[in-house]
């Protein structure tokens, strides 16, 4: 007897469940949720992914296609790639693919465009039938999932399926036997539904039968086969709320049926496929409340299948128990941001002696927490030690008591500095009775991102107090309690007449993008972390971006240094802190020197200290250590490259071509060659007869540093308050107006200007 049939493929979950959708993208109108540093403690959105074993992942046209139809390539090999580590690790993966008619069809206009005469092409050209594109394409895009698979040591296997076959009890228990038996082989199971041979309408508008593309294919095989997770890639990151290309939209974290179902509105379908968002979201919710969890995610990044599987918090989760998980208050990127403006504002209506308190109460709040501080530290510091991070990451993550004790003087200092906001900077008599003033003033909302290093959480809210500006604060994950610790010691301290909202900390990482999006609410980025990041924050944001990629500094020891000196300078711009941006990472000496004994000597109190030492082409071979891969290289630790250089000018050229433009010095007692290298070296920062350590905000007198720019534009080097100011024009005048400028005479003095 056959079993009874429903709409979609809720014939296997029951009318409670029976939800359809018409065509077109998903998006809500409900903003997205920002969790606080105080609600996390359990993520129940993500802790069912500890016990996943069997995934099903659907990829879906708009991610196996370029938009010009062509096959994405890079795309669909970092898929495999992905598949083959999960194979590796013990996951078993089922993909569940499109494209083939897309496929089909692009190599069937090839085939026309070869056969056809230059007359024939004139002619208007007739659209190619769906299912013959999707005969020819099923083929070629096995071929090429066989070809990737094969190179990563993978076997895969194709089963092609109708809707109509379900409806047999014995083809889906035959299925099933023949899944297990892939699975229990390694081999990865490739799904498509037979569209050459469906019995749907052309071009697919017809919805009728157990499943009706791709995406409820997946899902009623995520229920037939018992999968423990399905993820579905799409074009973009899950489902937000409102159009994604919206600036406005919101990742939707968690859907929840009961609060999201009634606001639901569609806009057009995928631009390749037949379902888009609305498909995505249909499957979801059809699978997820029958008890299989879904994610929404885009297909585009490199690693977001892995990264789900980590627990990471990107795309869209669906999952049956979503209503009965505690409540998590919910801000949205844009709140915070605009909570931030608020208090900046109410923070610049103080004067400076109650914005000095406001320090100094946060200087004494560090000192009284410090146990506490300590205690979160200590259990960040073990995590990475247990997760194997490198011993460069880990030294930055450490908080010493010696370290909270020169963070807390910082504190102190900057609340005893000059008032930097309202400063006259120029004054002008235009004509008279009518004076223009510059001020100084702030930016207005900081966003800092920063990796591994906690200190620089109280060293940027210290200098967002003083600067008068609202903060956005997005730590690393290792540093994740000690950020938060922080956060709340120093946010106890502001007054509620500003408000604990000028300073914000992020604390998921799928809030970066919203965040980056936010150039009407945002003033000013700044990234402190690897090149990647840096670059990553460049590419994704139109908000001006301030800051460093590498440290890659240089020590030049010219010949007419002073050995003993260069020695003490040299070992202390490596050793002092190797982890730290301003650190020498290489070592540049007169060539002159390796006929005198200097260069041995220098070399003698590196190796006494433990430097691992690498070598240009000169200093390699005359040295006989290692030759380094590159010039262009930051250890962060106990290692650093040596080479020789012929005078001061090849130096400068050696630093122009593979350094950074952060912090360079020279060694000498010649004076004329001093100047040479500090009026041509192009760095942020330029040093003689001293260590590149110096290159610090707090060294500089700045009380602390937002971090280090080696850009040209506003601030260069340690920014400091300065750095996070702006001015305004202020014209005070006695009721002049330009009518044709006839009633005016502009005299355009300088004035002094006034205390």
């Amino acid at each position: 007897m056959q079993p009874p049939v429903k709409n979609g493929f809720n014939m296997f979950l029951g009318n409670s469940t029976e939800w359809r959708l018409s065509n077109g993208p998903a998006y809500l109108n409900s903003p997205p949720a920002y969790i606080e540093p105080e609600s996390v403690t359990l993520d129940p959105s993500r802790a069912f992914l500890k016990d996943v074993k069997r995934l099903i992942v659907k990829v879906g046209t708009a991610v196996v296609t370029r938009s010009d139809g062509r096959l994405a390539l890079g795309r669909l090999g970092a898929l495999c790639e992905q598949l083959k580590e999960l194979n590796s690790r013990g996951y078993e993966v089922i993909l569940v693919t499109s494209g083939a008619v897309g496929l089909g069809r692009q190599r069937l206009r090839y085939r026309r465009l070869a056969n056809s005469s230059f007359s024939d092409l004139q002619k208007p050209q007739g659209e190619f039938d769906g299912k013959a594109c999707a005969a020819v394409g099923q083929s070629s895009l096995m071929a090429l999932y066989d070809t990737m698979f094969s190179q990563l040591d993978v076997t895969s296997s194709q089963l092609l399926v109708n809707d109509g076959f379900f409806r047999d009890a014995g083809f889906r228990k035959q299925l099933s036997d023949t899944v297990h038996s892939l699975l229990d082989l390694r081999v990865i199971p490739i799904f498509n539904e037979n569209d050459a041979v469906s019995t749907r309408k052309a071009p697919y508008e017809d919805s009728s039968g157990i499943f009706w593309d791709n995406d409820s294919l997946a899902g009623l095989l995520a229920l037939e086969l018992k999968a423990d997770l399905l993820v579905l890639l799409s074009d973009v990151e899950g489902l937000y709320s409102g159009p994604p290309s919206d600036p406005n939209s919101k990742l939707i974290d968690t859907y929840v049926k009961e609060k999201h179902q009634k606001e639901i509105t569609f806009g057009d379908k995928s631009r390749l496929g037949r379902g888009g968002m609305t498909a995505k979201v249909n499957a979801a919710v059809c699978a997820a409340y029958a008890g299989t969890p879904v994610i929404i995610t885009s297909g585009y990044a490199t690693d977001n299948i892995i990264r789900v599987l980590q627990g990471d918090r990107i795309g869209t989760v669906f999952h049956k128990d979503a209503h009965l998980w505690a409540h998590i208050k919910q801000v949205s990127a844009r709140e915070m941001a605009i909570s931030a403006r608020d208090s900046s504002r109410r923070l610049q209506s103080l004067n400076s002696e109650e914005r000095r308190k406001i320090l100094l109460a946060v200087a004494d709040a560090l000192e009284k927490n410090l146990s506490l501080i300590m205690e979160e530290n200590g259990v960040d510091i073990a995590d990475a030690e247990l997760a194997g991070l490198e011993k460069s990451l880990i030294s930055r993550l450490a908080l010493k008591p010696e370290k909270i004790a020169g963070l807390v003087k910082s504190v102190r200092m900057l609340a005893d500095m000059k008032e930097p906001i309202g400063q006259i900077l120029k004054r002008i008599e235009l004509a008279d009775k009518l004076t223009l003033e510059r001020i100084s003033c702030p930016l207005g909302v900081v966003l800092v991102i920063f990796e591994s290093r906690p200190d620089a959480l109280v060293q940027i809210a210290a200098l967002a107090v003083r600067s008068g500006n609202g903060l956005l604060l997005k730590g690393g994950k290792e540093a994740k309690r000690s950020n938060a610790a922080l956060h709340k010691v120093i946010t106890s301290a502001i007054p509620e007449t500003v408000g604990d909202k000028l300073i914000g900390l992020v604390t998921s990482r799928e809030e970066i993008p919203d965040l980056l999006k936010l150039d009407d609410v945002i003033d000013l980025v700044v990234p402190r972390g690897s090149n990647k990041l840096v670059s990553q924050i460049k590419e994704s944001t139109k908000i001006p971006v301030l800051g460093h990629s590498d440290g890659i500094c240089h020590v030049y020891v010219d010949k007419a240094a002073n050995i003993d000196m260069a020695k003490q300078i040299v070992k202390d711009a490596k050793i002092d802190y190797p982890a730290a941006c301003n650190a020498m990472e290489t070592l540049l000496v007169h060539k002159d020197l390796s006929e005198t004994g200097g260069l041995n000597q220098l070399v003698a109190e590196l190796t006494k200290e433990g430097v691992e030492l690498y070598g240009g082409p000169r200093a390699s071979g005359l040295l006989n250590i290692t030759k380094t891969s590159s010039f262009h290289k930051e250890y962060s630790s106990l290692a650093c490259t040596i080479e020789i250089v012929d005078d001061v000018s090849a130096a400068i050229d050696h630093i122009h071509q593979y350094g950074s433009s952060h912090t360079e010095c020279i060694v000498t007692e010649d004076p004329e060659v001093a100047e040479t290298f500090l009026r041509q070296v192009d760095s942020a920062a330029v040093f003689h007869n001293a260590s590149t350590r110096f290159c610090d905000g707090a060294r500089f007198g700045l009380g602390a540093e937002v971090g280090i720019s080696t850009s040209r534009i506003h601030a260069r080097g340690p920014v400091g308050v300065e750095g996070l100011l702006t001015s305004k024009w202020i014209l005070r005048g006695s009721g002049q107006v330009v009518d044709g400028d006839r009633g005016v005479t502009y005299t355009h003095k300088e004035l002094p200007i006034i205390a």
